[in-house]
């Protein structure tokens, strides 16, 4: 069997790729990095030039040479070869008939417990109340909490300054413990938002309502600063869904500066270099929640990686999917029940992308150029 051709689809803030066979076989595969698409695409592109006639099944080799045969790496790059790489992969599951995670060492589990992973903000206490109480009611066993300061800068200043920061965040845990109770989980995201003294006081003062994780509670860029924070407090934190090398998850768990990492599998080389940081992480007693902010690929090839290894935590299920939002985007959804997805069945990653999910949902890339301020006209980390 040989690679004859090489294809991009956008859809939504969605790019996909899709990998011809002579055998008739497709492979579908997702980019990670949202903000880049374009260039992501581009990125694919150039590599498709050394994919076409040669062996589908060359997965390691192929994940290894793209890594090295150019001195620049990053974020695009790692990106372009993560979407590659799980197509590649649903092409040798579906060449050999079987889920991918039979190719990983078969199931260590019947199915993936998930979190909501919300991307709206409540603007006032009733209606955030009101949206816990609802994820409870449609099965969700944990969900994710925003604490990353408000939605937009007040000009005085108050609700950003360290007391009140650190107040009203709390407010918000304490509010959505009381609605739904002890038997649901939280995932508080801080998405980086905090500096150090900040999330120190703040994890401290949180930690009677019991959170299940604190989510880059500062920028994960200085691997030291994170391991100080996890030193000094109660709740475990999760890191790592901007990394993209295996090393830096060995540095990271180095430093024992987090509980769960955060590998995202259409960023950081697919699913063969997440594979080999799982297990890097059983190595060190961490757990794994892998980072899905994408569409209905990336979940599936987290659902594969989830069903193979030892170490799961908890899987994130993005709120962009949320209520069927995205279920006409591939031909068959994955399925939710009890606060969990069910692991496909069907050969390689366990979707196909529907015929007109570009008309569907049309491409729209996600984020911008412009940084989020603070009240006095400074930068903040996003």
């Amino acid at each position: 069997m040989k690679i004859t051709d090489l294809k991009l689809r956008y859809a939504k803030h969605y790019l996909f790729v899709q990998i011809y066979t002579d055998a008739g076989i497709i492979g579908l595969g997702e980019a990670g990095n949202w903000g880049y698409l374009n260039a992501t695409g581009e990125a694919i592109l150039k590599f498709k030039d050394y994919l076409i006639g040669k062996d589908p099944f060359r997965i390691e080799d192929f994940n290894q040479n793209f890594l090295r045969s150019v001195y620049f790496r990053g974020s695009v790059i790692m990106s372009a070869i993560s979407a590659i790489d799980i197509a590649l992969w649903d092409i040798k599951g579906k060449a050999l008939g079987v889920p991918v995670y039979e190719l990983l060492g078969g199931k260590t589990r019947e199915k993936v417990r998930v979190y909501a992973s919300v991307m709206t903000k409540a603007t006032d206490n009733e209606s955030l109340v009101a949206g816990y109480r609802q994820l409870q009611e449609q099965g969700f066993t944990a969900a994710k909490i925003f604490v990353n300061g408000p939605i937009e800068a007040p000009a005085d200043g108050k609700g950003e300054f360290f007391s009140s920061r650190i107040e009203s965040e709390l407010e918000k845990v304490r509010l959505c413990r009381e609605a739904v109770g002890s038997d649901f989980d939280f995932v508080l995201e801080v998405h980086r938002g905090m500096t150090a003294p900040e999330a120190i006081a703040f994890a401290r003062a949180v930690e009677p309502y019991r959170p299940m994780v604190l989510e880059d509670p500062v920028p994960p860029d200085n691997v030291d600063t994170m391991a100080e924070v996890a030193s000094k407090i109660g709740v475990p934190i999760a890191t790592g869904e901007r990394f993209i090398s295996l090393r830096e998850f060995q540095v990271l768990m180095n430093r024992h500066a987090a509980a769960y990492i955060r590998p995202d599998v259409c960023a950081v080389g697919g699913i063969t270099v997440s594979k080999k940081i799982c297990a890097v992480a059983e190595a060190n007693d961490v757990l794994v929640i892998p980072h899905n902010p994408l569409g209905p690929v990336s979940t599936a090839a987290c659902l594969q990686l989830c069903a193979s290894i030892p170490n799961l935590g908890i899987q994130e299920l993005p709120g962009f999917c949320l209520n069927g939002a995205e279920d006409r985007m591939v031909k068959e959804p994955l399925a939710f029940q009890d606060g969990c997805l069910l692991i496909p069945e069907a050969p390689g990653i366990g979707v196909e992308l529907a015929d007109d999910a570009e008309d569907l949902y049309p491409a729209k890339e996600r984020g911008s150029n412009a940084a989020k301020r603070a009240f006095d006209g400074s930068v903040k980390d996003w």
